[in-house]
């Protein structure tokens, strides 16, 4: 890049974005609204699914299912599989 499209650049950004103020501030206390998120984050139900049953989908079934036919198929890709975990 040269001097002038530096400067050009420059002058493109100057008139894009506003000049953000010397004393802008947020329009309320926010701490105690992070506070209450990090309460809810690390309360013992936070980190439970929010579905109320716990049972698996079918997709994975289904891949569980795949991979414990290809295992007795294919019975030696069972330490490339224990390998991988």
């Amino acid at each position: 890049m040269t001097a002038y499209d530096d400067e050009g650049i420059k002058n493109l950004l100057k008139q894009a974005l506003p000049p953000a103020a010397t004393d802008a501030e947020p329009a309320r206390d926010l701490w105690p609204d992070v506070l209450h998120r990090l309460d809810a984050e690390s309360s013992p139900t936070a980190a439970l699914p929010r579905s109320s049953s716990r049972t698996l989908p079918w997709f994975d079934w289904a891949l569980i299912a795949g991979l414990i036919a290809f295992a007795v198929v294919f019975p030696a890709a069972i330490p490339m599989f224990l390998y991988y975990l």
